[in-house]
């Protein structure tokens, strides 16, 4: 059980709460963000338009990509240490959050090499002092109330999460209307990533009152509003409450942190591309299956406040949920080819037994096991 909580400085949530951005203080602000959604509706041009009416000068940097590179990290820190903002804004998908972390890291540490920032690692008094604002347009990672950022080497095929209490954002600005474009896929993977990231933080050694409360409240509110959020993107009370919950979760695992869910699809989404909420949606059954050996009571307790009974239901319910948002029982089904599948299980499995989630996994799994779980969820139930 852990000792401290964090959380980001100031939350403001709620539909109209972007035009927050007016009331920040500040001398000059670097926007991160991508080329994607966040420009096409406007939020971009507005967030400089509100800056810019509380006398805040920005600058864009609009090259974040899907799972951001380290390329991307390091260009992004290039252009900050120009252009010397005291406001640094992720705004968009959690890459964009997650790039701006990454950035913000070399800018307030310059003489770190990256290598050098993989877990554990904590950064030095900071340089520049930069504040950090995170504006999620995703309903998913929490990432604007998390001190982790995943990052993605190509070369090796392999992401990199990243965590330090000091990414956890100063600000985070949580309103659903930046999430009303969101398409049903995306509603569903992240959606049913927040669930993971709820689901793991309630059951790990590190879980407590603090954690269980908002993991609890995240549960039954993405069992209420994603389906709803899914089936018609323009229900923004839904929306909302996806984009609280997405929040409440990320809170959670933060402080408690995450288990074997996220160190296998961390490796299914390097070697093979699939989205991380459905990597994680597709393993998170058979991994509760797996862990129910250590903490079946854990894992009843919270299906109770679903109206359901033991682990087994619970894994049942999800699998539910999964199939009403058009997410696949297995990888094979995703369209994973087979022999590309066989060839890097170990690998993946390796991988995965070294990833820093597997030391809170609440039962500690072998490499065999490992590899036994990725095949099982290749294949379907």
């Amino acid at each position: 059980m852990a000792d401290n909580f964090i959380v980001p400085g100031k939350i403001f949530h709620g539909l109209g709460t972007f035009n927050k951005l007016a009331e920040l203080d500040g001398t000059k602000a670097l926007i991160v963000t991508g080329k994607g959604s966040m420009k096409k509706a406007g939020f971009v041009d507005k967030a400089v338009e509100l800056l810019h009416s509380a006398g805040i000068k920005s600058v864009v940097f609009d090259g974040v990509e899907a799972d951001p590179s380290i390329e991307t990290v390091m260009a992004g820190f290039d252009m900050m240490c120009n252009e010397q903002p005291d406001l640094i804004i992720g705004l968009g998908g959690c890459s964009a959050i997650d790039a701006a972390k990454a950035m913000w890291v070399f800018y307030e540490y310059p003489e770190t090499k990256f290598e050098e920032i993989i877990p554990p690692f904590t950064i030095k008094p900071l340089r520049n002092k930069a504040r950090f604002v995170a504006i999620p347009s995703t309903s998913g990672t929490g990432t604007e109330a998390t001190c982790v950022s995943v990052i993605t080497d190509r070369e090796k095929g392999t992401k990199y999460p990243l965590v330090s209490y000091e990414l956890c954002p100063d600000i985070a600005i949580v309103d659903a209307e930046l999430c009303r474009s969101m398409p049903t896929h995306v509603t569903a993977n992240t959606g049913l990533d927040a669930l993971t990231h709820a689901l793991e933080a309630y059951v790990t050694p590190l879980a407590d009152a603090y954690t269980d409360s908002l993991a609890e409240r995240a549960v039954v509110d993405i069992f209420e509003n994603l389906p709803l959020a899914y089936q018609n993107g323009e229900n923004l009370e839904a929306r909302q409450k996806m984009h609280d919950a997405s929040c409440l979760a990320g809170m959670s695992f933060t402080n408690a942190l995450l288990g074997i869910v996220h160190s296998m699809a961390h490796q299914v989404g390097g070697m093979f591309g699939v989205p991380h909420g459905r990597a994680n949606a597709i393993l998170l059954p058979s991994v509760i299956r797996f862990n129910a050996q250590v903490c079946e009571a854990k894992y009843a307790n919270l299906a109770k406040v679903l109206g359901e009974s033991s682990s087994e239901r619970l894994a049942w319910r999800i699998e539910e949920l999964r199939n009403q948002v058009g997410v696949e029982s297995c990888f094979k089904a995703y369209g994973v080819d087979e022999s590309a599948w066989k060839a890097k299980v170990k690998t993946m499995a390796q991988n995965a037994l070294n990833d820093a989630c597997t030391g809170c996994n609440p039962r500690a799994p072998s490499l065999e096991e490992l590899e036994q779980l990725l095949n099982l969820c290749y294949y379907s139930r």
